[in-house]
């Protein structure tokens, strides 16, 4: 499905990116898809065509990603990448709306919470929750923060594979459409499509080990009343059984589903992804 381009400036002149699906569409509640960390809005392209079948769809680039500019790497934190999606959608017009967070984009919803929970009509958290297990924190620290050159796509594949466990049952075909969405075609070769300083606000491995990692249930419990679901990979070191179990506990609207083969995060395109988001969706619209 085609995609109109939006390009808009930030209040401090950063350059924010997002696609929109399906612009002329009225009446359903609009959705908008926050990527994880290191992710863009093409990690979306497995589920926005879907769904702008019957709604407004806005894919978002935090800056520092994809094609949003680079910025002051003191800028990249979750509280300025929500001040820049409202932003984004106060320049569009857009008032009250769904979240699709995939990871660091299901923080960034919840620190949203504080801000403008009157115009969030319902959360997806994509394998992610108010506290984030250390085992997936560390993994992600042991990449972050580097600049990754490929030969070509195969050698990108492979970088993919080894940094993301759990897709053990992924065709060469999906592993390859998975890097495209990751990475970018530059210089004759592959790299990765974000700011390498991304790294400098991440958790040291000292922080992380010793557990000083802030833990989000105060601001998720502001929540309590947003019709929200949570989609954990089977596979995920990031978000446990254990976690999504007290995620239940907090919130009195919360529907959560395991996603088979999957590590961190669901494509969002697996069947039982589909169908909970279908229910989720109708949720929302019914307020």
């Amino acid at each position: 499905m085609a995609y109109a381009e939006h390009l808009i400036s930030a209040a401090d002149g950063t350059a924010l990116y997002a696609r929109d699906y399906a612009a002329d569409r009225t009446g359903r509640v609009p959705v908008v898809c926050l990527p994880g960390l290191t992710r863009n809005s093409r990690d979306f392209e497995t589920i926005a065509p879907r769904l702008a079948e019957t709604r407004r769809v806005l894919a978002f680039d935090f800056r520092g990603r994809g094609r949003s500019g680079r910025a002051d790497p003191a800028s990249y934190r979750p509280d300025q990448e929500v001040a820049d999606t409202l932003h984004v959608l106060d320049r569009l017009g857009i008032g009250r709306f769904a979240i699709i967070g995939t990871s660091r984009g299901g923080i960034a919803a919840m620190v949203m919470a504080a801000r403008a929970l009157p115009r969030m009509a319902g959360v997806l958290f994509n394998d992610i929750g108010p506290r984030i297990e250390t085992a997936g924190l560390l993994r992600i620290r042991s990449y972050l923060g580097a600049d990754p050159q490929f030969t070509g796509w195969d050698d990108a594949v492979a970088a993919l594979k080894s940094s993301n466990p759990g897709f053990a049952t992924l065709s060469d075909a999906e592993w390859q459409a998975f890097a495209r969405r990751v990475y970018r075609a530059a210089d004759g070769g592959v790299r990765a499509d974000y700011d390498p300083a991304l790294s400098l606000n991440f958790p040291s491995v000292a922080d992380i080990e010793a557990g000083k990692v802030p833990e989000l249930w105060g601001l998720f419990d502001l929540m309590a009343d947003v019709p929200s679901l949570v989609l954990r990979g089977e596979h995920s070191d990031l978000l446990s059984a254990g976690i999504v179990a007290r995620m239940h506990e907090h919130h009195r609207r919360l529907a959560s589903v395991v996603v088979r083969d999957r590590g961190h995060v669901p494509f969002l395109d697996e069947p039982e992804s589909r169908a909970a988001i279908a229910q989720w969706l109708a949720a929302v619209d019914a307020g």
